[in-house]
């Protein structure tokens, strides 16, 4: 009956929702590319490349969980060096970085629409001996189909924002049955596990494994621009100190310009870095740039000959590099719009780092960081300009709030090592066969009892 009713509303939201999901893919870009993998229907090429290897599938939305994905994928094959993985994500600009690392071995698709015959079609084809779901993405066909296969399914980094949980709770009728198809969480923290036990997953089945945006930024580190080539790029002087707004979101950019200006009267050689979280707002932005009346470039156009005050980065994978050669960074949709991003990142690079109110769905990284004294929490517009004041004009500050912020990554690492343990026994103690029932169930519930028993 759950089942029934959730693939009678599919379709409906789905068709209801169509026309927004075209215009934002459409200026994203990527959309026809993927259009037929989207609906499970793979060129010959591809099936034919499938054919013959067991590869586990590996789910990601979007850039975030990408990254958080490759190195799952890394850490595995590190341990199991013949391991080969499909990677499907739902965004163009997930694909474009995926594509980027990815593995020779491994294949790159867009996730296919979670109706019936589209993920039948789907599974038949890329025959995965396991799915790996990457913090909150939950797909009731999808998951079904994978275990009537008899085939595990972790979901990595489990986490849900407020906004989620509130709705998830409103039908708790189908998140029970559902969650309880899933036979490993990996979890952050203990406020995530409470809530998935809240929503019916059961208890043993959860593992609170850490944050593995730890380990994924760690591992970004390595691969940062030098600060001199970067600077040359930008044609920003060499002696130019960067405050990067990372993540940006509408109403952060004004904010940061008109602060900017404000800081460069006092400390001439500052520069503005803008980075914001989604690229279409590219055009709206530079239309806020050139009302202040700044000298600008665009990260993707040719060296200026003038050295711009503000930079706009307008394309997609290279946040890294900046925050690694930044003076200060505020970490956006934290100030004019609610939930927070990623503080992990430029924590990384020993770097002070400047956060608005609003982090709901990064509330347990937040309090580690605020008990740590690993950055700075401000309340409005007014509090963001004390905190670059302070940490422009007191270099003794930026370095300890810097040091702190690395320090507590180091020691929050391994996340991902862990949940790469969990998911080789959970593969160990799976029973092979086309369907979970009778005998099969019974042996299913026994190899579980021993995973969570290690």
């Amino acid at each position: 009956m759950i089942w029934w009713f959730y693939n009678c509303l599919f379709p409906v939201v789905y068709l209801l929702m169509l026309p927004r999901f075209l215009v934002r893919m459409y200026r994203r870009g990527g959309y026809r590319r993927g259009f037929l993998q989207r609906l499970a229907l793979y060129e010959r090429p591809l099936r034919e490349r499938l054919q013959g290897q067991s590869r586990i599938w590996v789910h990601a939305v979007s850039v975030g969980e990408v990254l958080v994905a490759l190195r799952f994928m890394a850490a595995y094959r590190a341990r199991r060096p013949g391991a080969a993985f499909i990677l499907t994500t739902a965004t163009s600009t997930g694909h474009a970085v995926a594509a980027k690392q990815l593995a020779p071995a491994d294949v790159l698709l867009y996730f296919p629409a979670d109706f019936p015959p589209v993920i039948r079609r789907a599974i038949r084809i890329l025959n995965p001996l396991a799915l790996v779901l990457v913090e909150s993405e939950l797909w009731p066909n999808l998951i079904r189909q994978m275990q009537q296969g008899r085939r595990p399914i972790m979901l990595l980094n489990a986490r849900m924002s407020d906004r989620s949980y509130r709705r998830y709770r409103q039908v708790r009728f189908l998140t029970r049955p559902l969650l309880a198809l899933i036979d490993l969480f990996c979890v952050p923290g203990l406020e995530e596990r409470t809530r998935l036990i809240a929503l019916g997953a059961p208890a043993q089945h959860i593992h609170i494994t850490g944050s593995a945006k730890y380990d994924v930024a760690a591992a970004a580190a390595k691969g940062a621009m030098p600060r001199a080539e970067l600077l040359q790029r930008a044609g920003f002087e060499n002696t130019a100190h960067l405050l990067v707004g990372g993540s940006t979101w509408p109403g952060e950019e004004t904010i940061l310009l008109e602060l900017y200006q404000n800081l460069r009267r006092q400390h001439p050689q500052a520069r503005l870095v803008l980075a914001p979280r989604h690229m279409e707002r590219a055009a709206a932005i530079v239309h806020e740039i050139e009302k202040s009346g700044l000298n600008y470039r665009r990260w993707s156009s040719a060296q200026p000959s003038q050295a711009p005050a503000v930079l706009l980065v307008d394309t997609t994978g290279e946040l890294r590099h900046f925050y690694a050669a930044a003076t200060a960074i505020f970490v956006g949709k934290s100030l004019t719009a609610h939930g927070g991003q990623n503080i992990i990142e430029p924590a990384v690079f020993a770097k002070p780092i400047i956060i608005g109110p609003h982090m709901e769905n990064f509330r347990s990284v937040t309090a580690d960081f605020l008990a740590a004294q690993a950055l700075i929490q401000v309340q409005d517009k007014e509090g963001l300009e004390r905190a670059l004041t302070l940490l422009w004009t007191e270099e003794a500050e930026r370095r300890a709030y810097g040091d702190r912020a690395q320090r507590l990554v180091q020691t929050k690492a391994g996340s991902i090592a862990a949940g790469v343990d969990l998911f080789l026994a959970l593969i160990a103690a799976a029973p092979s066969g086309p369907a979970r029932s009778g005998q099969g169930a019974q042996q299913t519930t026994m190899n579980q009892e021993r995973l969570n028993e290690r």
